[in-house]
């Protein structure tokens, strides 16, 4: 697999095109703002890059911090091969792949390859152990990313062969010095646009950046862009930035109600029994790098609300394809999600479930909270025996229909019905058999109600 950062990087300029973070982004250990105490002179991470490496380290940090910048500095100091992984991307394959020849440069070349893992924490424990054989073997050094605890996402084995280092996160004045750097340079910043920012403004959007440098050189970036010319320069006070920080948001609240749409899309062509169109609503939020996790909890929703008992295997199957999600991760897992949503459109549909729990749920909150029927209470104490706890119970189990005539619900809510099958798919049959037990217990109140109250008090009795 290339590298994210191939050997010619070094001696290409920086694409005017590319976003302001992009061009700023620290390639001198001189230009990392914020972590002296990792990588001033001397300092132990700074002494094991300029040594190249010899132990996997894990980069722990919020964003914004420096972590992929201190694994730009790594491929341009080091003397070994450098490949880069990113978490959401590589897959399996991709890894073993880079692994076997890691291990081939090594005993042939005796040349070390160092891996960069961006956002390892996205990795699943499978993906995690295919590059423990050749850490533990020295045929790569692992260079790990992550702005989670690595104590819980990583690896113990992985773990306990890397040194982690803290990235502390950004202060309001690291910040600064990088606004400020990035509206003087004149190559890879703002200053050929001749900004005037005024000290204020650089501040609030310090403020707002709350300690993540690429979100404030993004929101500099829009602020200067939008500024107009006034005496050839573009002028931009904390009203401005504000705005910009307005537009931005706004500009977030449009991603996330595209995100709800896409799936709402998905959940009502899969409720409409149209797998054609639900596989295509899947495709679009997975291609465009959706939380595989958090499409697997709706379709385990989905599976309860829309399909139910109409076919309890929707539940197995949407749980299913979340566990094969976390084990194998992505992209690999995008058919799990697939025969998942597939699955549901063509099963048979029933909102039974659903509305049984509403209407309970309703009446649970809006009654009077009625105490556990006396017949329906355990009785492990002679005092609750005595206060005729448990008593008139009848054990399902003793009887030849396994259903007794009695009630389980609070008296004032005694024959109400909630779950109502739908008569699709198995509710068909779970349909069959309420009525039938119903029937049975018509039968048997009416023949209690025939032989009169003195031999429903001996029934009790005995029980």
């Amino acid at each position: 697999m290339d590298s994210l950062f191939p050997d010619d990087v070094k001696s290409k300029p920086v694409e005017a095109t590319a976003p302001l973070a992009e061009r700023m982004r620290p390639r001198t250990f001189d230009e990392l703002v914020g972590q002296d105490d990792l990588v001033g002179p001397g300092r132990p991470l700074r002494e094991a890059i300029d040594r190249d490496l010899s132990q996997s380290i894990i980069l722990w940090g919020p964003p914004g911090t420096g972590k992929t910048a201190l694994a730009r500095i790594i491929a341009d100091t080091t003397k070994a091969r450098f490949v880069s992984f990113s978490a959401v991307l590589s897959g399996i394959k991709e890894i073993r792949d880079v692994m076997a020849e890691a291990q081939r440069l090594r005993h042939s070349k005796g040349q070390r390859t160092i891996v960069f893992i961006d956002e390892i924490h996205r990795f699943n424990k499978a993906q995690q152990d295919a590059f423990l054989p050749r850490v533990e073997s020295g045929d790569i050094v692992l260079v790990g990313a992550t702005t989670e605890n690595p104590s819980f996402e990583v690896n113990a084995a992985l773990l306990s062969r890397s040194k982690v280092f803290v990235l502390r996160g950004l202060t309001v004045d690291d910040v600064v010095i990088i606004l400020q750097r990035a509206l003087a340079d004149p190559t890879r910043g703002l200053a050929r646009l001749s900004p005037d920012v005024a000290p204020e403004a650089v501040r609030a959007i310090a403020l707002h950046a709350n300690g993540d440098a690429r979100v404030a050189l993004n929101l500099l970036e829009l602020s200067v862009a939008a500024a107009p010319l006034v005496d050839a320069k573009r002028r931009v006070d904390q009203k401005r930035v504000e705005q910009a920080i307005q537009r931005r948001a706004l500009l977030y609240d449009k991603s996330g109600e595209e995100h709800y749409n896409l799936i709402s899309a998905l959940h009502k062509s899969m409720r409409n029994s149209d797998p054609d169109a639900a596989v295509y609503w899947l495709a679009r939020m997975v291609e465009a790098g959706e939380d595989p996790l958090y499409i697997a909890r709706r379709l385990v929703r989905f599976a309860s609300e829309d399909v139910g008992n109409a076919d309890p295997q929707a539940l197995n199957v949407a749980v299913s394809a979340k566990d094969a999600v976390h084990f194998i991760g992505m992209p690999e897992g995008n058919t799990a999600l697939a025969q998942a949503v597939l699955y549901l459109s063509t099963a048979p549909k029933s909102n039974a479930v659903y509305e049984a729990y509403a209407h309970a749920a309703e009446d649970a909150q809006r009654d009077v909270a009625e105490p556990v029927p006396l017949h329906l209470r355990n009785a492990p104490t002679k005092l609750m025996k005595d206060l005729a706890y448990g008593r008139g119970y009848q054990y399902a189990h003793d009887d030849p229909d396994t259903v007794a005539d009695m009630p389980c619900l609070p008296p004032a809510l005694e024959g109400r019905k909630y779950y109502e099958p739908a008569g699709r798919g198995f509710e068909k049959e779970l349909k069959r058999r309420m009525e039938g037990w119903d029937a049975i217990k018509r039968g048997r109140r009416s023949k209690n109600a025939a032989a009169g109250p003195e031999s429903r008090e001996r029934e009790d009795e005995n029980a």
